[in-house]
């Protein structure tokens, strides 16, 4: 009990404020009288994923530290991914700001604090040194996100996809748990640093390896990677496009968080069979890349047929989740480096891309790719910042995401022995991937309109557009800028316990 009052508590100051604005919000939002617009609770909540963003920024130059018995981490790689679930996630709640479906918005209050609390388990998931308390964090993003996919709760498409959501994430929790548990059976303990430690020593080589495989398919659920991808096109679909986009960011950067942390962290060290490789996570690199590979080329090509703005994004989801699959499945000196920039420059086109969508799904009523038609003619910075985005989303020469996929390419290329089947995956998938974006294109700027012009921006999507817009730019034509901030977490040297 002690150690629970000395533990530096201050160490959690980001988490502490996310709570605290959550708490607060639902009280508020209970208080208030029905007719009472709930939009500025959307900016509050914005604004304290801002201020949870400036603690964590400060703690950069904090020396790694750990409380709580090891259970919560403090290291260069905790601090570095909370920045892009803050920044993903108060980009989001921007979006909640001026949600307007149809049938009007009564719920908006339960969006911004659910919401926070889906940011504070993806928070405790980039800290968590210990199974359970990596459970019990990715669990509450999950059950938060549940919620957001089904808060249009007359609408049956928003019903259906939190029902999909619930018994497909239902489905990876239990498999997850299931590898969870061997684990803890081989080596008596949740701690992942004294897991790693015991399993140096372990003869239990298949057991192992079953282990592996169980907590890889779980948390491939959460990532929606092929052949566990299927409830995602579903569920961005039917769910309100600020939750849709949340999905897309947040929950997917919790997810490769969960998966650096879990896997790299307890099979690093872990022996394999036979003598080469030694490690059990090098010898699962072949089943890694077949995910990786399969990824891509089922979202690139199923995207194709796509007519719902929502869906395209979702199969673009999932070929970026393949690309992402493929910088970890090339374990290069910088694979942590890799993901950080390809997750941040992710965040900034996709948040920015949806809430354009969010636009055009509030003055229509639809996402279909005709809402897109003939878009610039009467908005044409609307249309110019779209364009933007898919660009960088395709990965064009010139924009934030040409700069991600290259140092994933290099990854590929640059290790021993090098990936090059899979860096060619990745350049033919991304060669298909510019048919749909660049059908997207035409449509903005070559195609007469078939709806009545939109109306102005609101102030929540114009500051997401915008922040969105100089990121990507920014990153594009001065990638040194992201390096900058990148060196300051010292190549995640710190990593493992």
């Amino acid at each position: 009990m002690n150690d629970v009052w000395q533990s530096d508590w201050g160490m959690m100051a980001p988490e502490w404020i996310v709570l605290a604005a959550a708490i607060v919000l639902l009280v508020i939002d209970l208080a208030l009288p029905s007719d009472r617009s709930r939009r500025p609770l959307a900016w509050g909540a914005a604004a304290s994923a801002v201020l949870a963003m400036i603690a964590t920024a400060a703690m950069i130059p904090a020396e790694p530290a750990s409380i709580l018995h090891d259970t919560f981490r403090l290291d260069a790689f905790a601090k570095a991914f909370k920045l892009i679930l803050l920044a993903g996630g108060a980009l989001a709640l921007l979006l909640v700001a001026e949600w307007a479906p149809k049938e009007g918005s009564p719920h908006r209050g339960e969006f911004a604090y659910m919401m926070l609390f889906a940011l504070l388990g993806a928070m405790m998931t980039a800290s968590s040194g210990d199974l359970l308390t990596l459970f019990v964090s990715i669990e509450l993003l999950s059950v938060s996100s549940y919620i957001l996919a089904g808060l249009r709760k007359t609408a049956p498409s928003s019903n259906e996809a939190a029902l999909k959501y619930v018994i497909n994430g239902g489905i990876a929790t239990a498999i997850m748990l299931f590898g969870m548990s061997y684990v803890f059976g081989l080596t008596g303990t949740t701690n992942l640093g004294d897991i790693a430690r015991r399993l140096q020593e372990s003869n239990e080589t298949y057991m192992l390896a079953l282990a592996f495989l169980l907590l890889l398919i779980g948390v491939s659920f959460k990532l929606a990677t092929v052949p566990f991808h299927m409830w995602a096109p579903d569920v961005y679909e039917g769910a309100p496009v600020p939750a849709t986009a949340f999905f897309a960011v947040v929950s997917k950067t919790a997810g490769f968080v969960l998966l650096l942390r879990l896997l790299v962290t307890v099979f690093a060290a872990a022996p394999s069979e036979g003598r080469e490789p030694s490690s059990l996570l090098l010898s699962m690199q072949p089943v890694i890349t077949i995910l990786a590979g399969l990824t891509m080329i089922i979202g690139s090509v199923v995207a194709l047929r796509q007519r719902s703005l929502k869906r395209l994004l979702a199969y673009s989801s999932i070929a970026h989740a393949g690309y992402l699959l493929a910088g970890f499945a090339a374990m290069s000196w910088a694979m942590l480096d890799s993901l950080w920039m390809y997750l941040l420059v992710y965040t900034l086109m996709n948040i920015g891309a949806f809430a354009i969508i969010a636009h055009i799904v509030n003055e229509t009523g639809s996402d279909d790719l005709d809402g897109l038609a003939g878009l610039y003619r009467h908005r044409p910075l609307l249309a110019a910042a779209f364009g933007l985005f898919l660009l960088s989303l395709a990965g064009i020469p010139g924009t934030a995401g040409f700069i991600a996929k290259l140092y994933i390419f290099i990854g590929l290329v640059v290790t021993e022995p090098g990936h090059y089947v899979l860096a060619a995956v990745m350049a033919i998938t991304t060669v298909i991937s510019y048919v749909y974006y660049f059908n997207l294109i035409v449509q903005l700027f070559f195609r007469p309109t078939f709806t009545a012009p939109l109306g102005r921006l609101p102030a929540g999507l114009s500051t997401a557009v915008v922040l969105c817009a100089l990121g990507t730019l920014a990153i594009g034509w001065a990638p040194g800028l992201a390096y900058d901030v990148l060196a300051q977490f010292g190549h995640f040297g710190d990593f493992l316990p």
